[in-house]
């Protein structure tokens, strides 16, 4: 489908907290539920949408969100009271069981930082959240090894193509996290190198590791490699440029840019 397709989604669904865990030091689950996941598309890969969630300071006004997010929906939203509208961003679903209705959303967290992480730290059971389908950015070809590279804030998605990979898919994902606890147990094919990476300050700048492991690598046949690089903006941008240096053409490079560091949340 691509990022570009995916804004033109249209999708607006309602659900409600059921549990949330901690799964490893940095990583917090939180499992959604309800009704309007049982029409929710299983697009698999690195499914995402916009999420909104519940106010920290009073009443959230669900009825700000819109069912689409183009020009037209997020005037909408803006339009809405802003000491009422609720707070919005982007995520990757991490299991999807439509059977069940139901959803698993990770979340970074870093203490106070960021406006998801708080949250999904104290998420309550029967709390309302709304999110806006966005379909999927990776599109597997099928033609060459797969490149998969990450910070912690990629995880989801890219643990999520390599959940839904072909069995006979080649290939390396450069994972990097804050600590190796914070390594999770994957479902990729047995041709694909996993490579956990934990920095060796947690604190420190994410996707610096990756990169420095990135410099070091060229695919086998560049010319049909196929490439998804996430997370940090530095990470994604100089990446592509790396790959694309590689000999990876532009055209088989996806790459996303979550956050910034440094940038204010």
């Amino acid at each position: 489908m691509g990022f570009d397709d995916g804004r033109k989604t249209v999708g607006l669904y309602t659900a409600q907290v059921i549990r949330r865990e901690q799964v490893t030091p940095h990583m917090v689950r939180v499992t959604i539920g309800g009704d309007d996941l049982a029409r929710l598309p299983h697009r698999g890969y690195d499914h995402w949408f916009r999420l909104f969630l519940p106010r920290p300071d009073g009443e959230t006004d669900f009825s700000a969100v819109p069912d689409r997010f183009n020009m037209k929906g997020y005037a909408r939203y803006l339009a809405a009271d802003a000491a009422k509208r609720p707070p919005f961003r982007n995520y990757t679903i991490r299991e999807h069981r439509p059977a069940a209705a139901e959803l698993d959303i990770d979340f970074v967290a870093h203490g106070a930082e960021g406006i998801g992480g708080p949250w999904a730290q104290r998420a309550e059971a029967g709390e309302r959240v709304a999110f806006i389908d966005q379909g999927r950015g990776f599109d597997p070809l099928g033609d060459g090894e797969v490149v998969l590279v990450g910070d912690e804030s990629a995880l989801p998605a890219i643990v999520g193509i390599l959940r839904d990979l072909p069995r006979d898919a080649v290939g390396t994902a450069i994972l990097e996290v804050p600590c190796s606890d914070d390594a999770q147990a994957v479902d990729a094919p047995a041709g694909v190198d996993v490579q956990w990476l934990p920095r060796p300050d947690p604190h420190g700048r994410p996707g610096e590791v990756a990169l420095e492991v990135l410099r070091a690598f060229t695919p086998s046949d560049p010319g049909r490699a196929q490439a998804y690089v996430a997370g940090e903006q530095r990470l994604a941008a100089e990446g592509r440029r790396r790959l694309v240096a590689a000999g990876v053409p532009k055209s088989r490079i996806v790459f996303t840019g979550y956050w910034r560091y440094g940038a204010s949340s």
